[in-house]
């Protein structure tokens, strides 16, 4: 059994296709994101409440290549760890200067996989449906 572990596993829809790019030591990268979506039904209104989370995937090597024809729409699993990545910046506003640190989160993936369109089951559940143009981050 592992002391630790930085597993992650995102099922989702891809929000627009993959860009390729070349790192300095010529092997390809592929950057892409994929929307998941959670909700639940809010018992005073009766009615859906929906939210959209965006997961940036990176991936190199072997799964970057299979990840390198995906399409905005296209329904994937990707498996990986998840990245955390600060950095500060200077933030001016008028005559004040404020240094502020910024974390951006990725997951590098270690598995990409496009799955089949799932079948709507949609029963009065919007989450079954994939995200739309509107959702887009």
């Amino acid at each position: 059994m592992a002391l630790y572990e930085n597993e992650q596993k995102v099922k989702g829809f891809v929000g627009k296709d993959a860009e390729s790019f070349a790192t300095k030591n010529q092997s390809t990268c592929v950057v892409f994101s994929v929307a998941t979506k959670s909700g639940y039904k809010d018992k005073r209104t009766n009615e859906w409440v929906n939210h959209t989370e965006w997961h940036r995937i990176v991936a190199f090597g072997q799964p970057a290549e299979h990840a390198r024809n995906l399409k905005k729409g296209d329904y994937v699993e990707v498996k990986g760890e998840q990245f955390t990545t600060e950095y500060p910046k200077e933030i001016v506003q008028g005559k004040n200067k404020v240094k502020v640190t910024f974390r951006d989160k990725e997951v590098r993936a270690s598995y990409v996989k496009r799955l089949e369109q799932p079948k709507s089951s949609r029963a009065g559940n919007p989450d079954a449906e994939p995200v739309r143009e509107d959702d887009a981050a």
